[in-house]
């Protein structure tokens, strides 16, 4: 059976989400208008929603509630 290879991220998903749509971006800015390009910034835009809806998730305010009942 092959191990898996584990990697400690340093830092948070919505970090490296944001960090990769700011690389997209910069990276759509150099090419020229076209479907290369188009495809390059929505990938930009899905890791936005992306990183925002990892965050509203784990927000407190998303948490269930404990119930006291058993």
């Amino acid at each position: 059976m092959t191990q898996r290879r584990r990697i400690k991220q340093t830092h948070s998903l919505e970090q490296r989400l944001s960090t990769e749509a700011e690389r997209l971006r910069a990276q759509a800015e150099l090419l020229r208008p076209g479907p290369l390009r188009d495809a390059v910034i929505r990938k930009a835009e899905q890791a936005e929603s992306a990183s925002q809806m990892s965050t509203w998730l784990t927000s407190p305010g998303t948490q269930p509630s404990k119930s006291t009942e058993g």
